[in-house]
């Protein structure tokens, strides 16, 4: 505990944080760990061709049993999903029960895969203690059709066809349902569920909140099967008593009298595949009960895998009503209470007391923001990236073989999709991008999540830093799994960066930092570093070609195709990211010397590494040749083809400032305890004067000279901030956007062999279908790149001081130092969500969104940003990365 904790009264939130960590009290083995879509995920894809979308589509899902996950609205589960819960509803209108999330195909969408509804993560605490979730619900049928035909209609230069566009939400006829939990005790979770009905007239709503258990006994594993069945002896309420093989006996009261219903949680082979069930009651028994009347469906022996308390009712204009049920690990039946025991005034005050602890753990943790506007900001990103928890399993070798009690799977599938990765088993709850749109961990959003999650829960950042370099996900070979569609390709190398990162935050929050954390990172991430020099850099000549590297369609090509026999492209981001690696590489081992100077020699050789890296971008093997152009003071990818000369490919973007990310500086003190290391510094320095360029050690302070590591010296680093600080190239109202302006009035052509291919500025969704056709990197602002630069521009002003100023924005005349240009850069991101004259930037011209009182103060963290509006474009919920807002609002302010 660090002296600040020490002189304060320490949270009920970080008590049970502590509880969690040291396993004294399992208070995060419930959470939100339910996917919001389990359907069209490779998980679940065991057809020939790897097309996941149509092997189990969204028509399929509320009657095909799952066989790696399960998916709700508003849920949770236990951590290894076993048990799960999650509110289903009908507005009497509807062809189908709602009981999932409905959105687009990546071949329905006109922009690929997109949520079409509206959902808000309100408030959530690290332990799940306290969760809130809103979800807006038409009274008119949903319009699943409509938005299929006309986004069916639209081409990738006209916009997206949303749910507010369909006119279901006019004369605000719709319902707010507040889904709430808070947990008693870390085994007795309380449910509220509150519906408002904001339109001008009464109208019905059904309420279902439905537990069922993850089908794990149809496929062969021996399991034995759980059951849910209605119990007697409770007065005043439902009871469900639950028996599961590994967690034993547990209960669900619902208040009140609501209508029970059982079923399975197994497919209708009947109404897929025209063959006969093995049982009548299969999981799409509730949409048949209630909206087709069918009502032998549910079974009469009120027991099942499957079951939920039907609440029928009609909700008054402007009214509200409010369900309660309660989880618990307790017979409530034993002690012959009433059900009124369980919901009276208590059961409000433990919400109430919930929240109370919720607002006192964020005061602490997360800084103070000078308006309600920004704490809402904050609190509500901090909410979706703890909603944003999954409970993911996939078994690479069982999904490629089968399982026993199925049909053999066709045998295209064993060289097909990641047929590579079969020790792969994931079996864990992880931080998702986006648990509708991406409800899979792709490794370098995960980096950037962690990072903000240190903030609220260093040890869950930390646990899920070590998972993904545990030899269940890394590769024998050092490789990192990038996101399920394909294992194999190649995210930027950012984990370093993050367990860095994660360990000086967690370090200060605690007080004393985690030495072990570091040496496990430490010592897997040289096996990955390892393992991307010896397949990223063929020619052995420090320059590296990564791949797509997570930047989708910034380039010319589509960077994860190979270009053919000879051809090939020298990255400058892909280069400038090992030159990253190596920094922060060395700033650990530098750390772990402090106490072991046998990390000594290995901090030489990252020291040494990087001059390689940062000299080889500017004369590539010794030939002249590099990604450094002196006449436009930028960085540019450069491009092989066969025997012609390189060339460079002059589009202004990201790639070519990743370059100023490779930066790093280092006390005296800390040189003065590592003799070995600077003594080898300063031999590799005076033999090879030519790397001077990238290491400075000009700064003197009282205690000595600071040494600053960096791919671009001085004079390169004010040329390319000139770009960088420009309105008219990268500096956007609202961050830096990922592709100059320059380019909208310029485009980039490259002809090669009668093809042209071009790159012009798009600040919104691209019209390029390169790679995948889901691909926006050519204008919009993204929000990991921006936290990367901010921090690389606090490092440089760290060295220089106030004595290194720039022109911001360039052109204006108004000098500015590094520092406080970057906490420019961070204001210009925070104010895409924050309020400002009435509006906030990310909901663009909605009225709905920007006037209504009921809509704007929930915010959406989109998956980027326009890059000269700021309206939220991509996956509406990619609260992982995005929830850096967080960070930038606690250190940076409004």
């Amino acid at each position: 505990m660090n002296d600040q904790a020490k002189n304060r009264n320490v949270t009920a939130e970080e008590q049970r944080l502590q509880a969690s960590e040291t396993r004294e009290i399992h208070w995060k083995r419930w959470g939100p760990y339910l996917s919001e879509r389990q359907w069209g995920t490779v998980r679940e894809d065991y057809s020939a061709n790897g097309d996941a979308w149509d092997y189990l589509p969204f028509d399929h899902a509320h009657a095909r049993a799952y066989r790696w996950g399960e998916d709700g609205i508003g849920g949770i589960c236990d951590r290894h999903q076993h048990i799960c819960f999650a509110l289903a509803l009908w507005n009497q209108k509807d062809p189908i029960l709602k009981e999932r999330l409905f959105g687009l195909s990546n071949r329905e969408g006109n922009h690929g895969e997109d949520v079409k509804e509206y959902h808000f993560y309100l408030d959530a605490t690290p332990t799940s203690s306290y969760l809130k979730y809103l979800y807006k619900y038409p009274q008119a049928p949903f319009p699943y059709e409509q938005l299929r035909r006309e986004n069916a209609q639209r081409n990738r230069h006209q916009p997206e066809y949303e749910l507010v566009d369909t006119g279901v939400f006019s004369e605000n006829r719709y319902f707010d349902v507040f889904v709430e939990y808070a947990k008693a005790s870390s085994e007795d979770i309380l449910v509220r569920i509150t519906a408002w009905n904001r339109g001008p007239h009464a109208a019905p709503l059904h309420l279902l909140p439905t537990l069922w258990f993850r089908n794990r006994w149809d496929w062969g594993e021996g399991f034995d099967k759980p059951k849910v069945s209605r119990q007697q002896g409770l007065e005043g309420a439902e009871l469900f008593g639950l028996e599961e093989f590994h967690y034993g006996k547990r209960w669900l009261i619902a208040e009140g009298a609501p209508e029970p219903l059982f079923t399975d949680n197994e497919t209708n082979q009947e109404k897929l595949f025209n063959e006969k069930n093995e049982s009548p009651y299969v999981k799409d028994a509730f949409h048949r009960f209630l909206i087709q009347g069918q009502r032998e469906a549910v079974n009469p022996a009120m027991t099942g895998t499957k079951a939920a308390a039907h609440y029928p009712g009609e909700i008054a204009a402007g009214q509200s009503v409010t369900i309660r049920l309660r989880f618990l690990d307790q017979n409530p039946s034993d002690g012959r209470k009433s059900g009124k025991d369980f919901f009276g005034p208590a059961f409000d005050q433990v919400f109430q007391q919930r929240l109370q602890e919720a607002d006192d753990f964020y005061k602490v943790r997360a800084g103070h923001c000078a308006s309600d506007d920004a704490h809402k900001v904050q609190r509500q990103a901090f909410a979706g990236l703890l909603w944003g928890k999954q409970s993911y399993h996939y078994d690479v070798r069982r999904w490629l073989a089968g399982d026993p009690a199925q049909p053999p799977p066709p045998p295209e599938r064993s060289n097909g999709r990641n047929h590579e990765w079969t020790h792969l088993y994931n079996s864990d709850v992880i931080s998702m991008p986006d648990k509708w749109e991406y409800p899979w961990y792709a490794a370098w959003d995960l980096a950037f999540h962690c990072v903000a999650m240190a903030l609220i829960d260093p040890d869950f950042a930390k646990e899920q830093l070590v998972l993904f370099m545990r030899e269940w996900y890394m590769s024998p070979s050092g490789q990192l799994p990038a996101y399920e569609w394909n294992f194999s390709d190649v995210n930027p190398p950012v984990h370093a960066w993050a367990a860095w990162r994660v360990y000086k935050i967690a370090g200060r929050i605690h007080g004393k930092e985690d030495r072990k954390f570091l040496v496990r990172m430490f010592h897997k991430l040289l096996l990955n570093f390892t393992w991307w020099v010896n397949r990223k850099d063929p020619e052995g000549k420090n320059v590296f070609e990564g791949g797509f590297l997570g930047l989708d369609n910034i380039g010319v090509f589509d960077r994860s195709q190979p270009l053919g026999p000879g051809n090939f492209i020298e990255q400058s981001d892909g280069t400038s990211w090992m030159a990253m690696y190596c920094l922060n590489m060395l700033a650990m081992a530098m750390e772990l010397a402090h106490q072991d100077n046998a990390y000594e020699d290995i901090a030489s050789k990252f020291f040494e590494h990087f001059v390689y890296i940062s000299e080889a971008m500017n004369d590539i093997g010794g030939e002249g040749v590099g990604l450094w152009d002196e006449k436009d003071g930028f960085y540019y990818d450069v491009l092989h083809l066969g025997q012609a000369a390189p060339l460079p490919m002059k589009v202004r973007s990201m790639v070519g400032l990743i370059p100023l990310f490779a930066v790093e500086t280092f006390e005296p003190d800390v040189l003065e305890r590592l003799p070995s290391f600077r003594k080898r510094m300063q031999w590799f320095l005076d033999h090879n004067p030519e790397v001077g360029k990238h290491v400075d050690m000009s700064q003197k302070t009282d205690k000595g000279n600071r040494l600053l590591l960096t791919i671009a010296n001085r004079k390169k680093l004010e040329r390319i901030y000139r770009y960088v600080f420009d309105e008219n190239e990268f500096l956007s109202p609202y961050g830096i956007r990922a592709l100059s302006k320059f380019h909208l009035e310029h485009p980039f052509v490259l002809n090669v062999d009668g093809h042209s291919n071009s790159v012009d500025y798009e600040p919104a969704e691209s019209t390029s279908d390169l790679f995948g056709g889901n691909s926006n990197w050519r204008g919009p602002v993204w929000f990991p790149l921006n936290f990367l630069l901010i921090e690389a521009l606090q490092r440089v002003h760290y060295y220089y001081g106030d004595g290194f100023k720039v022109e911001f924005p360039t052109n204006s005349g108004c000098q500015m130092t590094l520092w406080n240009s970057a906490s420019e850069i961070s204001r210009r991101l925070a104010h895409l969500f924050l309020r400002r004259d009435g509006r906030r930037a990310v909901f663009g011209d909605s009225a709905l969104f920007q006037e209504d009182p009921n809509w704007r103060d929930f915010i959406l963290f989109y998956e980027y940003f326009h890059g000269d509006t700021g309206a939220g474009l991509g996956a509406s919920h990619q609260t992982g990365w995005t929830a850096l807002v967080a960070k930038l609002l606690q250190q940076s302010g409004e």
